[in-house]
């Protein structure tokens, strides 16, 4: 089979042979000076190409690796955090739906007049007017860890004063 596709090989050689004849015979024709100059250039313009698709690339990735391993770490031990206190909160045993609801009515009233809760079941709808983020926040995890409810579901749009839309929780089961 490969004497099959010698000759082909062959004639694609012959035909690259005459497209870069002119080239060849260009070549020839300058003197020993201009040559070099040429074969000076081409390796400038050569380690140019090396120095900005090879080398920068690589040395921009271990410049800047050791910041992005601490950034990774960093979240690794958030989520890990997080993980452990989800685990701690779903092992928490679960308290009577009217615990639940005293403990949503006593973090809403720290919201002041710009949160109005009301009761649905076991189920408890947050409705917000302009609750900066710290202080819904600071709702939400007493919402979690005192009265062991889940966020549900949350309409929430923010504004020049804070939050305002809806969270709804779900109480009096457990997490």
């Amino acid at each position: 089979m490969s004497a099959l596709s010698s000759p082909s090989r062959g004639a694609k050689f012959d035909a690259l042979s005459k497209q870069l004849a002119p080239l060849r015979a260009w070549w020839s024709s300058l003197p020993l000076r201009e040559r070099r100059l040429v074969l000076l250039a081409g390796a400038v313009v050569g380690i140019f190409l090396a120095w900005s698709l090879a080398i920068v690339p690589a040395w921009r990735t271990v410049r800047d690796a050791p910041a992005q391993i601490d950034a990774l770490d960093a979240q690794l031990q958030t989520m890990q955090r997080l993980a452990a206190e989800s685990r701690e909160l779903r092992s928490a045993p679960t308290i009577p739906a009217t615990q639940s609801a005293a403990a949503l009515q006593t973090a809403s009233a720290r919201l002041g007049d710009k949160a109005k809760l009301s009761l649905q079941g076991d189920r408890a709808v947050l409705t917000l007017e302009g609750v900066d983020s710290e202080p819904l926040r600071s709702w939400l995890a007493e919402a979690r860890s005192g009265a062991r409810a889940r966020p549900i579901e949350a309409q929430l749009a923010r504004g020049p004063q804070g939050f305002t839309g809806t969270v709804t929780v779900s109480f009096g089961v457990s997490p």
